[in-house]
């Protein structure tokens, strides 16, 4: 099995190397989900029990049907427990819904052993089945007729996919269940990377009942995790969860997390001084005061009293989503030279105030593959700019783009700079804000020119930046790009057995792609978050997921 996974990133590449050798060993108490062996006890200064209250925006959604981005991901991060999950210490995956898993010699089939007694949160037991269910769920455009999933290309590449999801099919036949404790994976072709992609927070068991009744389950998610619903989502209000004490692994520490959603993060940053917020993410204006208030994390994701300003890393990438399929924004020249006028080292160090990095590839620093620089019109030169609108408009007359994005968030901030920059090379650009929810629902559907964007690695490896953003039918392919050349090169990397010879694919793709520049990447993000003074321990992996059950509040 080890010869068909790679390790590619450990916590020290988000730090860029400078972690000090004692530092590992500070993280070693954060241990893993569901890992009695990795448990964090208390510690003597931290209390069992409370209720931590954490700031979110109103998800997508919080059922795992959809889970697509971090703030619904955050929720049913807790509620739900996935086959496997990355160990950002070792800088490996490993078994957590599973004891363990085997796989053949050409990678094209999957066995896990999943743990034997654990139940859902309605007591059911949890089998082999309610897999099988969870992931047929996420691709079945009936469970949901209104929105169907945007995440099924997740499971693209097991066998009976395509039948599946073209109603050809009742079942997904390459995954079966030889008994309640075994579920087997089939593949259409080799994937050695498949157990990354089982780690997703969305590819878990749900219990029948799931089935029945969709509006029901889609706000009181049903789980396995470690945290289970307090009645319903209240839709942007609240999202409540509680302790779930017949949990498999260790119990969480705290008796609940109170999701608090604000309309943006300027407001919710005013309740965390307020003292009533415990998590919350910073204004990128206030990154400054936060730091000397509130002391920075030494290692940039664990945080404790004195030292509670997150600012790690993150395998995640901020960029302009591009519908390429409409003029001006199918001329290629156009696009590069968009990129070109941008200044992204001004968003970084004026906005965020140095803690972000300007970006150089859509694939960030951290993950196996990542070559610097192999983007080549993400560099700042507005010279060359105005060099391609002059050949492409030689008579002058640049058209007005429509630039889309929400305002919360520091959005607004970053917007700007990009505005500003594209005045400078002639190009105006008009705004055109909206709530994210509902732009994410435009970008699907192809309506909208150029907007913000931005991807948090959902298992970190390079195909996670090219075959989500780049392959034709994929639902997170905004950029409406139809490229049959693209497509088979993403297909014949993931059928690549070894690990060298597969990255150095993905590499090759990587830089045609930059060179079309099918999308403008902007910066590479870094956490942004900030603990209260009553947390005794809080971390915030890399991927932005907080495993609450491990956290505990100051002793009274």
């Amino acid at each position: 099995m080890a010869e068909f996974m790679n390790k590619p990133m450990g916590r020290r590449a988000f730090v860029g190397g400078a972690l000090a050798t004692g530092v590992l060993g500070v993280l070693a108490g954060c241990g893993q989900k569901g890992n009695p062996s990795a448990a964090g006890s208390t510690s003597g200064e931290g209390a069992s029990g409370g209720t931590l209250r954490y700031y979110i925006n109103n998800p997508v959604s919080i059922d795992p049907y959809n889970l697509m981005e971090d703030q619904g991901t955050q929720v049913g991060f807790q509620l739900f427990d996935s086959l496997t999950q990355y160990d950002f210490e070792k800088g490996e995956i490993k078994a957590l819904a599973c004891d363990s898993w085997e796989v053949n010699d050409d990678a094209t089939e999957f066995t896990f052993h999943l743990k034997e007694g654990t139940t859902f949160h309605n007591g059911d037991t949890v089998v082999a089945a309610d897999w099988k269910r969870g992931w047929e769920r996420i691709l079945n455009p009936e469970t949901n007729p209104e929105s169907p999933s945007g995440i099924g290309y997740h499971l693209a590449m097991v066998d009976g996919y395509d039948a599946f999801t073209a109603g050809e099919a009742d079942e997904l036949t390459g995954v079966t269940c030889p008994d309640d404790n075994t579920l087997v994976v089939k593949l259409a072709y080799s994937y050695a990377d498949f157990p990354y992609v089982a780690s997703h927070p969305a590819l878990v068991p749900v219990p029948e009942v799931a089935l029945e009744d969709f509006q029901t389950f889609f706000l009181s998610p049903i789980g396995n995790g470690p945290f289970k619903m307090d009645g319903n989502w209240e839709d942007g209000q609240y999202i409540n969860i509680v302790r779930y004490d017949d949990y498999y692994g260790d119990k969480a520490i705290l008796d609940g997390v109170n999701f608090v959603i604000q309309k943006d993060v300027e407001t919710a940053y005013r309740e965390f001084q307020a003292g009533n917020l415990d998590v919350c993410d910073v204004p990128a204006t206030q990154i400054p005061d936060a730091r000397e208030t509130y002391g920075e994390s030494e290692d940039g994701y664990t945080a404790t009293p004195d030292h509670q300003l997150l600012l790690g890393g993150e395998p995640s990438t901020y960029y302009l989503t591009i519908n390429c399929a409409q003029a001006p924004w199918d001329n290629v020249k156009f696009r590069q030279a968009v990129s070109m006028a941008i200044n992204r080292e001004a968003i970084c160090e004026e906005v965020f105030h140095g803690t972000r990095t300007p970006a150089d590839n859509i694939v960030p620093p951290g993950i196996a593959g990542y070559e610097e620089g192999v983007w080549p019109y993400c560099k700042f030169d507005q010279d060359a700019a105005k060099a391609l609108l002059e050949e492409i408009y030689p008579d002058g007359n640049y058209p007005t783009i429509t630039l889309t994005y929400n305002q919360d968030g520091g959005h607004k901030e970053i917007m700007d700079v990009v505005m500003a920059s594209l005045k400078e090379v002639g190009i105006e650009a008009e705004a055109d804000t909206n709530e994210w929810a509902t732009i994410l629902n435009r970008y699907s559907s192809g309506d909208y020119e150029i907007g913000r964007c931005g991807w948090v690695a959902d298992y970190p490896i390079m195909d996670n930046f090219m075959y989500p953003l780049f392959f034709s039918t994929s639902g997170d392919n905004y950029s409406q790009i139809g490229d049959d050349a693209i497509d088979a090169a993403l297909l014949e990397a993931r059928a690549t057995i070894d690990d060298d010879e597969r990255i150095a694919k993905y590499q090759k793709l990587d830089a045609e792609l930059g060179e079309q520049c099918w999308m403008i990447p902007l910066m590479f993000y870094t956490h942004t978050t900030v603990v209260g003074d009553n947390v005794a321990k809080f971390y915030l992996d890399p991927q932005k997921k907080a495993d609450m059950s491990k956290t505990e509040l100051v002793s009274a």
